[in-house]
């Protein structure tokens, strides 16, 4: 059985499917068009399937889950901690595929996380659940790597793909191990993060270095549609930028030129270059942006 949360399970879904593992399908508070498409698979293909669309819907998992009887409970990005009355259906059946290592990067959203603390590698980690968000037993931590450039889209592509055969592994696994390798985690190391707020994703010129905020534009996109920041005086979100090695004397977060990009000092004497950005007029490229500036100039004027 998997229980899921959206697209981000489609690949795995999809495997396991072809691989002849899955006997049924739980999806946890997702849009309605997901909800009826994994509905309409799991009837074609006989797959027991159930919403749960808020967390007082959990209470008719157990139920559910005897009534199919699984093996084992795969679980991907499944968005509500499941109680210990749904848990004991059976010890070490249900684990967990955390898009992020642990316990170093416990929460929902450690993607957002591992980019903007300019990580090289995060991971796909396997784990025993437990009544406690990510707490479980590790099983093992897969590693992946974090390629230079790498967006949220980008890296949730990648990390989507790679647990599709993350999953297929361990189900291939499960077939023929009479007990799983785990260790408890290093609580030492733990690190919970919660759900990203605007502090988190706003750009503060003055104390952020270049790589910094490029760091935080590519964690913020597209999912934020990029990081929130003052310039010019409004209130906007860029999308997609690049360092600028070129010193400035200006104060961090003002214009220091305009080529095809607009290039904005930073605290640390350099400088990003600005490709493209969110106003209130839209999506746009530095050019376009600027244009707007000056006819709104010559309407004021």
């Amino acid at each position: 059985m998997v229980l899921c949360g959206g697209k981000f399970a489609f690949p795995t879904l999809q495997l396991l499917a072809y691989e002849k593992f899955i006997c049924a399908i739980g999806i946890g508070k997702a849009d309605e068009t997901i909800v009826d498409a994994l509905e309409r698979e799991s009837e074609d293909n006989h797959f027991g399937f159930k919403s749960f669309p808020s967390s007082k819907s959990i209470a008719e998992m157990r139920v559910w889950v005897e009534s199919i009887q699984p093996d084992y409970i795969f679980c991907i990005s499944f968005p509500f901690l499941l109680p210990e009355s749904v848990l004991t259906y059976g010890e070490n059946r249900f684990i967990n595929f955390h898009p992020g290592s642990l316990p170093q990067y416990r929460g929902s959203m450690p993607i957002f996380e591992v980019l903007k603390n300019k990580e090289t590698e995060t991971a796909i980690c396997a784990h025993f659940m437990s009544s406690k968000f990510d707490k479980g037993n590790i099983i093992f931590n897969d590693p992946v790597v974090i390629d230079e450039g790498d967006t949220y889209g980008k890296l949730t592509v990648k990390l989507s793909q790679r647990m599709a055969q993350v999953a297929l592994n361990m189900a291939n696994m499960l077939q023929f191990a009479n007990s799983i390798p785990n260790h408890p985690q290093d609580e030492t190391l733990a690190c919970y993060y919660e759900k990203p707020e605007l502090s988190d994703t706003y750009i503060n010129w003055k104390r952020m270095s270049a790589e910094e905020i490029i760091a935080l534009i590519n964690a913020c996109n597209p999912w934020n549609t990029g990081a929130d920041a003052t310039l010019l005086g409004e209130q906007l979100k860029i999308i997609s930028a690049q360092v600028l090695n070129e010193m400035h004397h200006c104060q961090p977060g003002t214009l220091v030129s305009i080529t095809e990009t607009l290039n904005i000092a930073c605290g640390d004497n350099k400088q990003i270059a600005v490709k493209i950005l969110s106003c209130d007029e839209g999506i746009m490229t530095a050019d376009q942006f600027m244009e707007v500036k000056k006819m709104e100039l010559k309407i004021n004027y």
